[in-house]
């Protein structure tokens, strides 16, 4: 009996994660008040994290991602829909 191949893509799972951390950013900029796509573009162009509030460890989180990374899925998703 022969089972199917399982596909695997590191790229879907880091997508998924990227899109994950930044809405939780979004979440915590809007949570204290901030304009959070202001806030997040702010932090994009200069990649200074004192843009992204340190509520619910937002600040922590969106320097996991890699900026040309996020900016890439930004781009890509404006594109696609």
């Amino acid at each position: 009996m022969h089972e199917p191949t399982i596909s695997f893509s590191i790229h879907e799972d880091k997508e998924k994660e990227i899109k994950q951390i930044l809405t939780s950013v979004y979440d915590a900029l809007r949570q204290k008040g901030y304009n959070p796509i202001n806030q997040i573009v702010g932090y994009i162009l200069s990649e200074d994290p004192t843009y992204i509030t340190t509520h619910n460890n937002a600040r922590s989180l969106i320097r996991r991602v890699d900026r040309d990374e996020l900016l890439q899925l930004l781009v890509k998703s404006y594109l696609n829909d």
